[in-house]
């Protein structure tokens, strides 16, 4: 078995944490003035761009939110009324009960006075349910008004979970196909068109992943072919560092990935990010290597268990079966200044029990691994 490693850039591999967290503090006192962070790349791509970041540029940290801004859609009125259920979690760390007030006013005002465009962007077999959502969404906003009202912190933040969990569905109802070609050379390769909720059991319990074809089809399609195939059960955990990555997928034997048995050959799988602004990812070529390396992945490295594809360190396309989650370390990705996008496919997000990661060893076993949701975005191989 040969451990695919996760490699950084090699002017970070001597630093420590706490040198390396002076060196981007100072460069944030400074104003990051140099012509180097003031460089912009344009490539004249006018479309609109998935947001991930929260007013104010604070990076997200929050895997669902993510996964909400990453859908292909554009429309403002629902973005709205979710950046401002977003922002309350920001203000309740501070118990700010005011701009609390304020942000759930405005999402009010924007679901009353904008249902009809709301609604025109869901394709009309879906809009009952688009009302409905509506509907559910107006009655959730007045438990949280009552739960405000009453500064009960827990209580806001279940409504909020609540409140957000609806406006993704009523997003999610507004992709009325999928947005874009996958190129012709990956026909080969299965492909995730849409997305998938997969569940990974170990003898520590479990947690629940959502898988991201929207914004990496081939290297979700990849993960979820290896979950129907069983690839996974009986797996160890084969890299475990505290604040970095939980890493798993060797096979036994000499492989560092999967075989497919109709071939004989190694299924290999091209890196692949998409980027705000662009309609399509970039494949087999990392950010850096193509100048793109200070724009933003729509999924990016920002929340604690990420879900991501490993690689050999010289060889972006050499991924194959071996994945790793991402174990969020604030002081080494700090909003905006995240070393690990643009080099790693990111292709999810662990949306339930993460904190199971930090439980999990070097030698655990995954006990199984199965899809609970969305199997029928999975798109076979073509001959």
């Amino acid at each position: 078995m040969k451990l695919l490693k996760i490699s950084l850039p090699d002017w970070w591999k001597p630093l420590t944490k706490t040198t390396l967290l002076g060196l981007l503090l100072m460069s944030l006192s400074l104003g990051l003035s140099g012509a180097w962070w003031n460089f912009k790349f344009n490539f004249g791509n006018q479309e609109p761009a998935r947001e991930s970041r929260l007013p104010g540029g604070n990076a997200i940290t929050d895997g669902r939110a993510l996964l909400r801004y990453a859908l292909p859609i554009d429309n403002q009125p629902v973005r709205k009324i979710q950046a401002s259920l977003e922002d309350i979690s920001q203000q309740m760390r501070g118990k700010r009960w005011s701009p609390i007030t304020s942000d759930i006013t405005k999402a009010a005002v924007v679901l009353t006075s904008s249902d009809q465009k709301l609604l025109a962007d869901i394709p009309d077999a879906r809009k009952p349910q688009g009302e409905a959502l509506i509907a559910q969404i107006q009655a959730e906003i007045a438990k949280i008004r009552e739960a405000v009202e009453a500064k009960d912190k827990e209580s806001v933040l279940i409504e909020r979970g609540i409140l957000l969990d609806q406006v993704g569905e009523l997003e999610q109802l507004m992709v009325e196909e999928f947005p874009f070609e996958v190129p012709p050379e990956y026909s080969n390769l299965p492909q995730l068109k849409g997305r998938a909720t997969v569940e990974m059991t170990t003898k520590e319990g479990s947690l629940r992943m959502v898988v991201d074809g929207y914004n990496a089809p081939v290297t979700a399609g990849n993960f979820v072919d290896l979950v129907q195939r069983g690839f996974y059960d009986g797996l160890t955990f084969n890299r475990a560092e505290d604040n970095y990555i939980l890493q798993a997928g060797d096979p036994p034997g000499k492989a560092t990935g999967f075989i497919d048995p109709e071939t004989g050959e190694y299924r290999g799988i091209p890196i692949e990010i998409m980027l705000k602004g662009d309609s399509e990812p970039v494949y087999e070529f990392t950010l850096e290597e193509i100048g793109r390396y200070r724009e933003q992945p729509v999924l990016p490295f920002s929340a604690f268990g990420t879900l991501a594809m490993a690689r050999p360190a010289e060889d972006p396309n050499g991924g194959s079966s071996q994945f790793f989650f991402f174990l969020f370390q604030p002081e080494l990705t700090p909003a905006g200044i995240n070393f690990m996008d643009g080099r790693y496919s990111v292709f999810g997000y662990v949306v339930e029990n993460k904190e199971l990661l930090r439980q999990l060893k070097r030698g655990d076993v995954i006990e199984s691994m199965r899809v609970i949701d969305g199997i029928e975005n999975l798109v076979e191989p073509q001959a």
